[in-house]
């Protein structure tokens, strides 16, 4: 009896040694693929700005004493240092030189995992059939169809796919896009007839076929005559970036985001344009485009951006810093809001990810750039943090 016992002790105690063997082994492989990741996607975007500098018609160059003092303003803020590829970028789109041009590398890579729980927004936060169920405090387009996850719901009921494309057949100037798409990718502004898209003659069960999955088909917003001017074809949203910071909410920046001449895409990375909103809620003077166009101080429409006052501007700011305390696990929130004809804020949708608007706006974060960077460093980032399952497996076998 007391040799079996011996045994079975020895045997437990090997148990726990090869768990804890296993738990330092998968905490090492975690933290070198965590800075594998981190290093691939510094020179990733490092990278992008590079070939967008390609495309810039005028560059400038940093003399030696600006670029110490860029370097010596983020290595004080979080110790390392910094590419400077997007500071030559944007001075030379600008023509402005600032020490605090966020870089892409360091804002993506670190910055962001550290303010929001990426995490989270990957998984459970980024689907925007979603929407109206985690921020019900404002108003948002009419959704009649959604795809979630493969399953149809039609206004909110489930239904099946052929009942969907019946109950949709003779919609009139919607708008259908991916809930989990970004930049504007796969929007299409249509009309259906008879079950038909009235451009193509494609049927909605091709449609349907095209989205495959996690899709929507909501109302276009009516937007208000003094932003639909800007271009009537678009909706033309603010895009307000707000930072919390405890029961704080500030405004990063706000600009306007404005659809070229028969275009429905706004976004200015898939061919629109944006310029800065002043807190007055008036419009700067230059408009940004991609990078090669020249800075344009007129929409296609026409329309002299330069002191442009944009209606209802205060109420779309109060409304999204109210929203903000929906959201605690994001500090750095991108809001893309209409304008309606009625002049009340709608959500087109939120970001947990946003892009700095560097050229319209000026500095990424703006006056806050010191003090975000401040508070959120000491943070563990999660930009990269997704240990494999079998890694909680082998701490909970440990446990017991």
């Amino acid at each position: 009896m007391k040799l079996k016992e011996s045994i079975r002790r020895v045997g437990k105690l090997l148990h726990r040694i090869s768990n804890y063997i296993k738990k330092r082994i998968y905490s090492y492989l975690l933290l070198r693929y965590q800075e594998f990741a981190r290093k691939l996607n510094l020179e990733a975007k490092d990278n992008v700005a590079n070939r967008a500098l390609r495309n810039v018609k005028q560059k400038r160059s940093l003399t030696p004493q600006q670029k110490k003092e860029i370097t010596d303003f983020y290595k004080g803020l979080t110790g390392q240092k910094v590419s400077l590829s997007d500071h030559v970028y944007f001075y030379s789109r600008t023509g402005v030189y600032a020490k605090d041009y966020m870089p892409r590398g360091l804002y993506e890579t670190e910055i962001l995992g550290r303010a929001n729980r990426l995490d989270c927004y990957n998984s459970s936060y980024c689907d925007k059939n979603l929407n109206e169920m985690l921020l019900p405090g404002i108003k948002h387009p009419h959704s009649y169809l959604k795809n979630i996850n493969g399953y149809y719901y039609y206004e909110g009921r489930p239904v099946g796919m052929d009942e969907a494309a019946f109950l949709c057949q003779d919609l009139h100037d919607v708008i259908v896009k991916p809930s989990k798409g970004h930049g504007g990718q796969g929007v299409r502004r249509l009309s259906f007839k008879d079950g038909r898209t009235i451009s193509g003659g494609h049927t909605l069960l091709d449609l349907f076929a095209a989205y495959h999955r996690d899709f929507l088909i909501q109302e276009s917003v009516k937007q208000h005559p003094l932003i639909s001017a800007l271009n009537p074809t678009s909706v033309n949203t603010l895009r307000i970036m707000t930072y919390r910071s405890g029961m704080e909410v500030m405004v990063v920046y706000s600009a306007i985001r404005i659809g070229r001449q028969d275009q429905v895409i706004d976004n200015q990375k898939s061919g629109g344009m944006s310029t800065v909103i002043h807190p007055d809620g008036k419009l700067g003077k230059y408009a940004f485009g991609k990078a090669g166009d020249d800075m344009l101080e007129k929409t296609d429409t026409g329309i002299v951006l330069e002191g442009y006052q944009l209606p209802y501007f205060d109420q779309a700011i109060e409304t999204v810093k109210n929203l903000h305390y929906s959201l605690p696990l994001f500090d750095i929130v991108g809001w893309d809001i209409s304008i309606n004809e009625e002049g009340e804020p709608v959500l087109i949708e939120w970001n947990g990810c946003p892009d700095p608007s560097q050229t319209a706006c000026g500095t990424g974060l703006g006056a806050l750039t010191e003090r975000i960077i401040k508070e959120v460093w000491p943070r563990e980032n999660t930009r990269f943090y997704d240990p494999p399952k079998y890694f909680y497996r082998a701490r909970r076998r440990s446990a017991h």
